[in-house]
């Protein structure tokens, strides 16, 4: 096992099939239940997931993961490229050393190359408006979920000024309503 404090550089890539069982044993360590790494699963075999990717250490460990599933829009914005990130997790001996953050940084990236226009978020306020996440924003979307934990990214011109939009998750979110 790594030493957290002497933990080195990671390398965020895309995730491959082989990778499965540790991107389960990762989000269920993180979250310290399997519900989580369930919905991930579900999401990536029905064909849900827009984006996934993995923090591996040098030595090959899988120690973050992150996904983001479709999310289909429909009234004024219905047009708009929507995803949501589920989820995001760090395997507890590899948290707050920054590798979450790379992770959603780097993913972030990507989407925008993509054309991502929104990204939603239902997580810790505290934690996800560093990245430019927003629950005001967000009560522009309507859907299953609102509050403060309920925030929302525009990454183009459209997705901030092609709102409001109704939108519906993937399937395997319904056990989350």
């Amino acid at each position: 096992m790594n030493d957290a404090k002497n933990f080195p550089t990671v390398t965020i890539r895309p995730v491959n099939p082989a990778d499965e069982p540790a991107v389960h044993a990762v989000i269920a360590a993180a979250f310290g239940q399997e519900t989580e790494a369930g919905l991930v699963h579900d999401l990536r075999h029905c064909g849900a997931l827009v984006l996934e990717r993995v923090a591996e250490t040098p030595d090959r460990r899988i120690v973050g993961h992150i996904a983001f599933s479709r999310v289909t829009g429909a009234g004024a914005g219905h047009r708009l490229h929507v995803s949501c990130l589920a989820s995001l997790s760090v395997h507890p001996d590899f948290q707050r050393l920054g590798i979450g953050s790379q992770l959603v940084e780097s993913s972030l990236a990507d989407l925008r190359k993509a054309g991502e226009d929104l990204v939603l978020v239902l997580g810790p306020p505290a934690y996800y408006p560093r990245f430019g996440f927003d629950p005001v924003l967000a009560q522009k979307v309507h859907g299953p979920y609102a509050g403060n934990a309920f925030m929302a990214m525009a990454l183009t011109e459209a997705g901030d000024n092609d709102l409001p939009v109704e939108v519906t998750f993937a399937t395997p979110f319904e056990d989350f309503e």
